[in-house]
C-alpha cells in the first residue's frame, strides 16, 4: 500500500517568550530532552517516580508495570488509593479555602465552591449513594446538566469505589438506553432538566424513556436533581430527588481504598457500526496522566484560572474538569451554557469575568467564534489569559493563527493536543514554555510516551511520508479493556498486523516533518485515495479555511468509477449563504484556491453550501451524515444528537 500523501505545507514557527519560559515547568527544550532521555534510559524507574511523587497512596506499590497478559497491561498494580481522596482531600490541610470551581450558570448567575464546600458535598452525596445500597464495582451511569452536581456525581462514585458512565446531555433515549444496558448500571443521576442557550431540555423525561425501552432490569435507583423545577414524573419505588438522598447524611465519609487497577470508569465512544465500545480506564495510572498533563502541559500555577469547556459527557470533561484539575488544586471555571447566548460574546465575557489564565476548547468552537465575530474579543479584557489550548481534532493552521493573534493577542503559547478517549489524556502536545510553535502541528510526544508514524507492517516511515500513528510502549493512563469485549479491544487497538499486537493504533494518520514535529492528518478512515494518491481529509479542510470567504469547511470522498474517490466538500461561508447565481462562481474560486494551495489532484469534484454543517450539541461534526450525504443515499443512521437537524436538506444539493 503506498503511503499516506502530506500536502499541507506550513513555514511559521513561533518562539516561546522568554518571560513565559522562564516561569515555565518544562522551561526549555534542555529539560524536555533530559525528561524523554530519563524515560528512555529507564522507563518503569521513570513511570515509579512520577507515580510517588504526584498520587498520594494509601497503600505504597512495589510492582511499576505488569505485561504478562499484554496488552491487558497493569501499573503499580499491587498499590491502593482513593481517586476522591486524591482530588479533594489532599487539599484540606494546605488551602481549604482556595476556590475549587467557579459556575456560572447559563442565565449567569455565578456560585463558588470551595475545596472544603466541594468535600462536603461530595461526601454527602456518596453517603446517599451508600444508603441506596451501591458499592463498590457497582456501575452508575450519569446524565447530567454541565454543573457542580455532575463533578460531585462522579467524584463521588470514586469515593465509594463505584464505577461511573457519564452520559452526554444531548444524547437521546436510545444511546442512553445502550449505555445503561451495556454496562448493566444499578443507578442513574440526573436532573429534572438542562437549560442551555436560553432553553430548557428534559433529562428525567430521556431517563424513562430509556428504562422503558427494556433490559433495563439492573437500575434500582434514579437520583434525579432538581434544577429548573418543571414538572417532571416521578415513580415512588423508584425515583428519589437528590436533595431527599442527602437530607441528613454526613458530611464526611470515609473513602473506599481500591486497588491501583480498581476500574475508575467506562465512558463510551460510537464507533461507525455496531454498538458503542466502553472504553474503561483505571484508577491510578488514569490519574497519573491527568496529573502530569495539567503540569507539563497546562504548566499549571497555584494562581492559575483554568477554564476547560467541555462537558463531562466527554473525555475531555473527565480528565480535564472532573479530576486533572481538582487533583493539582487548581481553580477552574465550569460553564452550563453555550457559547453564543445570549451573544457570540459569551465566552470572551466569562474570560473577562473570572480573569482565566488558561482558556482549553475545541476548533469547532473557535471556527464557529471566528464565524460569529472575528474581531468580537477585541471588545473584551482578555489580558489574564497566558496560556491557550486546542482539543477534539486537528486546528487548521489560519483557525490557530486567529486563536493566537486574536484571542492570545500574539503572547499566549497555543497547546494543540492529540490524545483520545482511550489514552486519557495528552499523548503529543507542546510544553508550553519548550517548544516552538507551528501553527497546525501537536508538536512532540510528552516524556515517556513512545509515539511513532508506520507503515502496515510497522515499520516506521520516512519523514515526511504519512502512515498510522501509534505508540509503542504501554502508558499509565492507557485504556486498559473494552467493557465487557476483550476481544474487539485487541482488535481495535493491538492489531497483529501492524506491529505483531504490540502497538497501540490510535486510528489517525500522521507524518514527521523534516524538525520531527509531528502532524495529524486525519482518522485513517477519513484518508481518501484520489486516483492513487492517499490525502489526509485535514490536510484539505485546511486549505479550504486558509480561504478569506470560508468559516469553516468538511471534507469526505464519494466512490468514483475513475478515480476510485472523488473529494466533496461541505462548506460555511464568513457571509451569507450564497443564492443561485453567486454560488458556481464562490465553487470556481474554491476550487482553483485549493490547487493553488495543494496541487490540482486535491480539487474538490463538488462543493455544498449550508449556514453550519451538522453537529451534535458538544459541536462534534457528523461525518458520517455527510458521507451517505455526498453519495445521495437515504438517511438511516440516528440523528436525534444533531444540533441543527434542518441543515441537512441544504446540504443535499450539490452545486451545478
Amino acid at each position: 500500500m503506498p503511503s499516506i500523501e502530506s500536502v499541507l505545507k506550513e513555514t511559521r514557527v513561533f518562539s516561546p517568550n522568554a518571560e513565559f519560559a522562564k516561569q515555565a515547568n518544562i522551561p526549555s527544550m534542555e529539560a524536555y530532552h533530559a525528561l524523554c532521555a530519563q524515560a528512555e534510559e529507564n522507563y518503569q524507574g521513570f513511570w515509579k517516580q512520577q507515580a510517588n511523587e504526584h498520587i498520594l497512596w494509601h497503600k505504597p506499590f512495589t510492582q511499576t508495570l505488569d505485561e504478562t497478559d499484554a496488552p491487558f497491561f497493569k501499573w503499580f498494580a499491587d498499590g491502593e488509593l482513593n481517586i476522591s481522596f486524591n482530588c479533594l482531600d489532599r487539599h484540606l490541610n494546605t488551602q481549604p479555602d482556595k476556590i475549587a470551581i467557579i459556575f456560572e450558570s447559563d442565565k449567569g448567575e455565578v456560585v463558588r465552591s470551595t475545596y472544603r464546600d466541594l468535600h462536603r458535598r461530595v461526601c454527602q452525596f456518596a453517603n446517599g449513594l451508600k444508603s441506596l445500597d451501591i458499592r463498590k464495582g457497582d456501575r452508575v451511569v450519569i446524565y447530567m446538566p454541565m454543573r457542580i452536581e455532575a463533578v460531585v456525581a462522579m467524584q463521588a462514585c470514586a469515593r465509594i469505589g463505584a464505577m461511573h458512565s457519564v452520559v452526554f446531555g444531548g444524547f437521546s433515549a436510545k444511546s442512553l438506553h445502550e449505555r445503561i444496558t451495556d454496562a448493566g448500571a444499578v443507578a442513574v443521576i440526573t436532573a429534572d432538566e438542562q437549560t442551555r442557550g436560553g432553553k430548557n431540555t428534559p433529562l428525567k423525561a430521556t431517563v424513562d424513556k430509556a428504562i422503558a425501552m427494556g433490559g433495563t432490569d439492573s437500575v434500582k435507583s434514579v437520583v434525579v436533581y432538581q434544577h429548573t423545577g418543571n414538572d417532571t414524573s416521578f415513580n415512588a419505588t423508584r425515583d428519589i430527588w437528590w436533595h431527599e438522598l442527602i437530607q441528613g447524611k454526613d458530611t464526611d465519609c470515609e473513602p473506599e481504598w481500591v486497588n491501583a487497577e480498581h476500574p475508575l470508569f467506562t465512558l463510551y465512544t460510537s464507533g461507525s457500526t455496531g454498538k458503542p465500545k466502553g472504553v474503561q480506564h483505571s484508577s491510578a495510572g488514569y490519574l497519573l496522566g491527568t496529573m502530569i498533563s495539567m503540569k507539563w502541559i497546562f504548566d499549571y500555577k497555584p494562581n492559575d484560572i483554568f477554564w476547560c469547556t467541555a462537558d463531562v459527557g466527554w473525555i475531555t470533561g473527565h480528565s480535564y474538569v472532573a479530576y486533572g484539575p481538582l487533583a493539582i488544586g487548581a481553580t477552574q471555571v465550569i460553564f452550563e451554557g453555550v457559547p453564543t447566548y445570549p451573544d457570540a460574546g459569551r465566552f470572551w465575557k466569562i474570560i473577562q469575568d473570572h480573569k482565566v489564565t488558561t482558556f482549553y476548547t475545541a476548533p469547532t468552537a473557535i471556527r464557529s467564534l471566528i464565524k460569529l465575530g472575528p474581531d468580537l474579543p477585541d471588545n473584551y479584557d482578555l489580558s489574564s489569559l497566558r496560556l491557550l489550548g486546542s482539543v477534539g481534532e486537528p486546528i487548521n493552521p489560519e483557525a490557530w493563527m486567529w486563536f493566537y493573534k486574536k484571542v492570545g493577542q500574539s503572547r499566549c503559547p497555543i497547546v494543540d493536543t492529540w490524545w483520545q478517549t482511550e489514552t486519557g489524556c495528552h499523548m503529543i502536545a507542546p510544553a508550553p514554555g519548550a517548544v516552538p510553535l507551528k501553527p497546525g502541528s501537536c508538536t512532540f510526544p510528552l516524556p515517556g510516551i513512545a509515539a511513532d508514524i508506520v507503515d502496515e507492517s510497522g515499520q516506521t516511515v520516512e519523514t515526511g511520508k504519512g502512515g498510522f500513528l501509534v505508540i509503542k510502549r504501554p502508558f499509565p493512563s492507557q485504556t486498559r479493556t473494552l467493557w465487557g469485549d476483550p476481544e474487539r479491544f485487541k482488535k481495535s487497538y493491538f492489531p497483529e498486523d501492524i506491529g505483531q499486537g504490540k502497538f497501540y493504533l490510535a486510528g489517525d494518520s500522521a507524518y514527521r516533518d523534516s524538525d520531527g514535529y509531528f502532524w495529524i492528518m486525519g482518522r485513517v478512515d477519513d484518508v481518501l485515495n484520489v486516483s492513487g494518491h492517499r490525502l489526509g481529509t485535514m490536510e484539505i479542510e485546511s486549505a479550504l479555511v486558509a480561504n478569506p470567504l470560508v468559516a469553516e469547511a468538511a471534507v469526505v470522498g464519494k466512490p468514483h468509477e475513475v478515480k476510485g474517490e472523488s473529494i466533496i466538500a461541505f462548506v460555511v461561508l464568513k457571509g451569507s449563504y450564497p443564492d443561485d447565481e453567486e454560488a458556481p462562481n464562490i465553487v470556481d474560486e474554491l476550487r482553483n484556491w485549493v490547487a493553488k494551495e495543494i496541487g490540482p489532484i486535491a480539487k474538490p469534484e463538488e462543493i455544498r453550501f449550508g449556514e453550519n454543517l451538522p453537529k451534535t450539541r458538544s459541536g462534534k461534526i457528523m461525518r458520517r451524515l455527510l458521507r451517505t450525504l455526498a453519495k445521495g443515499e437515504e438517511i438511516t443512521q440516528d440523528t436525534s444528537t444533531l444540533e441543527n437537524p434542518a441543515i441537512l436538506a441544504q446540504l443535499q444539493q450539490p452545486i451545478k
